[in-house]
């Protein structure tokens, strides 16, 4: 409410002064100037509503510069007055008028290239005097700078629906000069990764729970001219932001953390998310493929974490509980290792590659049986009818002898 009144406030100011401004050449009977003045006079109110009603959002930093360098311009101007006073009036003698009217251009010069300079490098807030240094303090949390991998991985959007992100995210213009030139790409696939990573950005604008920034990258470490890749470009920002760079890719990771700017990196942050498993722990994991080692196979947890089951070819395609023997963290992710825990997962049906304990003690027993049979037979000579019927037909009704030949043994007489 107090906005409106202030600008109706001033609309009226303006149209007063122009008015009582008027009135006074019409009094000098100067209409064509009286109606001059008040043009230039009601434009250039129209011209300052116009541009307050366009501008939405308004920053500190932007009013900053304009005030001090209109301060620096006006102070700047009055000196260069004073120190060209005598030539202008040696150039324009008894033309006091003229002497003013140089004056006021100087000022107005002076002005304007002060107010240019401020805007321009607001965002550093970095005035050097002889041996000292007042730079910026920035308050609550440092700010994000994305990198192209982290807008087309699409988990940031996430985190930020979850409100963990309290601070600015910062997209540079040559990141989204980037995700552009992927998104025109001839490439089937790097197109759909740029578009995606576009969608990600308007996911990110869209999102009153976070403030997303544009920012031009034009820091003074940039204006070299030279051609600079955009991982080094990142890394330059982020240090003249003393922000943090969140990424996916691993060398630019390290090439930040030796030039000592903070990274966060989403697969280490997810891979400090998963859950948490110690040797000797029970889980239940569905195998779905054979390992690499004979007998192994392999499942996955529902966040995406792999785990190897000694002995678990068997169990390939069904759901079974392990006991978890040891866990090994890598840089592509963590590892889980362990076996079947034949106490909680029982019986199961085997994997047609393999053999199952099931089948083996029941081959074992059959064995067994046979065995018997053919002892009994060779003992006795006589058939063992009325068995079970395990027996081999070479064992049945045999007298003693060879078991592997059938031929009847013979005494050391007959054979002499």
């Amino acid at each position: 409410m107090l906005l409106p009144l202030l600008r109706i406030t001033f609309g009226i100011l303006v149209v007063g002064l122009t008015a009582y401004a008027a009135s006074l050449f019409i009094e000098r009977e100067q209409t064509g100037v009286a109606l001059l003045v008040s043009a230039v006079t009601l434009g250039a109110g129209a011209l300052v509503l116009i541009t307050d009603l366009r501008e939405k959002q308004k920053k500190i930093t932007t009013i900053s510069a304009i005030y001090f360098g209109l301060l620096l311009g006006l102070l700047v101007g009055w000196l260069i007055s004073i120190a060209t006073a005598p030539l202008l009036e040696f150039a324009f003698p008894n033309e006091r008028r003229m002497v003013q009217i140089g004056q006021v251009f100087i000022t107005v010069i002076s002005c304007y290239i002060a107010i240019s300079t401020l805007l321009q490098t607001k965002d550093e807030f970095r005035f050097i005097i002889p041996y000292v240094e007042f730079s910026k303090q920035v308050k609550g949390g440092r700010p994000l700078v994305l990198d192209t991998s982290v807008i087309i991985d699409g988990r940031i959007a996430d985190i930020c629906d979850t409100r963990l992100i309290d601070t600015k995210l910062i997209v540079p213009r040559f990141v989204l000069q980037e995700l552009q030139a992927i998104a025109d790409s001839s490439d089937r696939l790097k197109r759909n990764r740029g578009r995606r990573g576009l969608d990600i950005l308007k996911r990110l604008q869209t999102n009153p729970k976070i403030e997303l920034e544009m920012h031009d990258g034009n820091v003074p470490e940039l204006r070299t001219g030279e051609r600079i890749r955009v991982d080094e470009r990142l890394v330059i920002l982020a240090k003249a932001l003393n922000a943090r760079v969140v990424t996916n890719d691993f060398n630019l990771n390290k090439i930040a953390q030796l030039q000592g700017v903070d990274v966060i990196n989403l697969n280490e942050l997810a891979n400090a998310l998963k859950t948490v498993a110690l040797p000797g722990e029970t889980m239940t994991v569905r195998v779905v493929k054979p390992g690499d080692q004979i007998g192994q196979g392999v499942g996955y947890l529902d966040d995406g974490t792999m785990v190897v089951v000694e002995q678990g070819r068997p169990y390939i395609g069904q759901e079974t509980t392990i006991v978890v023997t040891s866990v090994l963290q890598t840089p592509a992710g963590r590892m889980i290792f362990g076996r079947p825990d034949q106490r909680l997962s029982g019986t199961t049906t085997p994997y047609p590659g393999g053999g199952s304990s099931g089948s083996s003690t029941s081959n074992t027993r059959s064995g067994d049986s046979t065995a018997s049979h053919v002892s009994l037979g060779n003992k006795g000579g006589e058939a063992a009818s009325g068995g079970t019927g395990s027996g081999t037909p070479a064992s049945l009704g045999h007298k003693p002898g060879d078991s592997r030949t059938g031929e009847p043994s013979r005494s050391p007489d007959e054979s002499r």
